[in-house]
């Protein structure tokens, strides 16, 4: 007779009951019964692994041995079973892990995804890192990652993925309402070089590419003060700071998003994946519920429409791939327009 891990459930079991009569009746024996498998045990391994007295049973060197080796091993075993059946299950139905840095797609986006799986394996993981997110679809742990970068490529991700633009948009300031500037049609970057910034955290490129974007205007900006979205929305509305923001930024009491002129940033949404990951044949369908959910939030912000349709080269971007591989699958034929460079 070998050792199975029923049988360390069983020692397990008693050892966290602290008696066999309260471990046989959790684990829906008759005490006899489990005092005959024990011994079995007992005599598998070569000696007792429990001694007795008036207040149940306690663990003896060669108990505590097999109860350190039985809490690695049960959930060891028990975590290959669930992921045997996940990646099974994957196998006939479609799976959509996703990781994102936030932004105004993501909502629509997992609204869409749980409307057409209803019940079905969709889940999404939330962070301000987007290496962290583009690490794990590396890893297997995520099947997609839905990013913003400014920079083309995107810095600092790691190697392995493919990378879809879905779109493409100019980066606004979002000012006080009250602000000197705020009634323009649009503000000049170098019109803010006084101006205290404020932004969220991230480990992408934005604030090297927003540096990049002052030195052209001729001068340095203050280093911008990051904190959580929300509190940067509040610093502005007091009057506080100044905040770079998409242009399609729904409307926030206090503050008003103004265009900059020339288009001197642009920040484009992404959608990375494994080329060799089974989820990779569903990212069609992701793009495709990523573009609808970005003209949904456009018409709900008219002004930034109106603003687009005089930008033709922005918006969405149907035939544009990043580095490395041939972009988006099972789209062949998509008529599009070329990413524009950062400005």
């Amino acid at each position: 007779m070998e050792l199975e891990l029923r049988h360390l459930r069983m020692v397990l079991a008693i050892a966290e009951a602290g008696s066999v009569t309260k471990a046989a009746a959790a684990l829906g024996l008759a005490q006899p019964a489990l005092t005959t498998q024990l011994q079995r045990i007992e005599r598998i391994l070569g000696g007792a692994l429990f001694t007795r007295d008036r207040r149940g049973v306690l663990p003896t060197p060669l108990g505590d041995l097999v109860l350190a080796r039985a809490r690695v091993l049960i959930p060891a075993v028990t975590g290959l079973h669930d992921e045997a059946s996940e990646l099974i299950t994957a196998g006939r139905t479609a799976r959509y892990r996703v990781g994102t840095t936030n932004g105004p797609i993501v909502a629509g986006l997992v609204r869409r995804l749980n409307d057409a799986h209803p019940g079905g394996p969709v889940s999404i993981r939330s962070t301000s890192s987007g290496n962290e997110v583009a690490q794990s679809v590396v890893e297997g742990r995520l099947d997609f990652a839905v990013l913003g970068a400014c920079a083309n490529p995107p810095a600092l991700l790691p190697p392995g993925l493919n990378w879809q633009v879905i779109t493409v948009d100019a980066v606004w300031v979002l000012i006080n309402d009250r602000h000197p500037l705020a009634g323009r049609d649009e503000i000049a970057l170098s019109e803010l070089a006084d101006e205290q910034w404020v932004g969220a955290p991230g480990d992408g490129c934005f604030y090297e590419c927003f540096a990049a974007a002052c030195a052209r205007e001729g001068f340095a900006p203050r280093t911008p003060t990051e904190i959580a979205v929300s509190s940067a929305f509040d610093l502005v509305a007091a009057g506080a700071a100044v905040a770079l923001s998409q242009g399609m930024v729904r409307q926030l009491e206090g503050a008003v998003a103004v265009p900059l002129a020339g288009v001197p940033l642009r920040w484009r949404h992404l959608i990375g994946w494994d080329p060799e990951s089974p989820a990779a044949g569903q990212v069609a369908e992701l793009y495709g519920y990523a573009v609808e959910t970005y003209l949904e939030v456009i018409r709900a912000r008219p002004r930034y429409a109106r603003w687009l349709a005089m930008h033709p080269d922005l918006g969405v971007q149907r035939s544009v791939s990043l580095f490395p591989g041939p972009g988006l699958p099972g789209r062949p034929g998509l008529s599009g327009r070329s990413d524009p460079k950062i400005a």
